[in-house]
């Protein structure tokens, strides 16, 4: 089982981030042991100062398939849900200022919460799908798939160019603008709309 994460794949979120607008997508990937499931609460590591939030819809993967023509990508979805990309921000801007890797600010142990997952046809519009995250009961982030820079069939497309999609993969689709900080205390709740309203896709707490 593979994490997938698409980076700035909403223009407002990379201008409030101050990044270009990116011409291909920005991919970077978490190990398994960054699940957190089950609404379990979220321990905030000692190694930063600055925890934040990125809410994002993810993609949970139905097949295998590699080198994935966009037209046919949509059929490797087995079920959409919604996520956390928890990232300790301190750490990153860190180490992109001195150009090596952040991993250890994005794929940390449950940095990548999981919520229910829905089957696809349980939305009238994959493409147009309204989600957004609470922080103790208020309004934080507020995202559509319509906004997507890169739309699901062309990043399952892009990304099965580099990684064979495997059945259990899951895809992060990128987070949109309105990302913050957490502290101890905080409770989060990531909602989604379906056909049958919005859900409550998860909530978790930050201890």
């Amino acid at each position: 089982m593979k994490i997938i994460c698409i980076g700035r794949n909403y223009g407002a979120h990379a201008k409030e981030l101050q990044h270009e607008i990116p011409e291909d997508p920005v991919v970077f990937m978490k190990p398994p042991t960054a699940l957190l499931i089950d609404n379990k609460p979220f321990y905030y590591p000692d190694f930063t100062r600055d925890l934040h939030h990125e809410v994002e819809v993810v993609l949970k993967i139905g097949k295998n398939g590699r080198h994935i023509e966009p037209e046919f990508a949509t059929s490797y979805i087995a079920a959409i849900g919604l996520g956390i990309d928890f990232t300790a921000r301190d750490l990153q801007a860190n180490l992109k200022a001195k150009g090596l890797p952040w991993e250890i600010a994005k794929a940390f142990d449950h940095s990548a919460v999981l919520g229910d997952f829905y089957p696809v046809s349980a939305f009238s519009d994959p493409s147009s799908i309204p989600f957004h995250l609470e922080k103790n009961g208020v309004r934080v982030q507020e995202g559509n798939t319509k906004d997507c820079l890169f739309s699901f069939p062309v990043l399952l497309s892009y990304v099965s160019r580099f990684f064979k999609l495997q059945m259990g993969d899951y895809l992060f689709t990128g987070t949109p603008v309105g990302v913050g900080p957490v502290v101890i205390g905080d409770k989060l709740e990531g909602r989604i709309e379906t056909r049958d309203g919005w859900q409550s896709a998860f909530q978790c707490q930050i201890k």
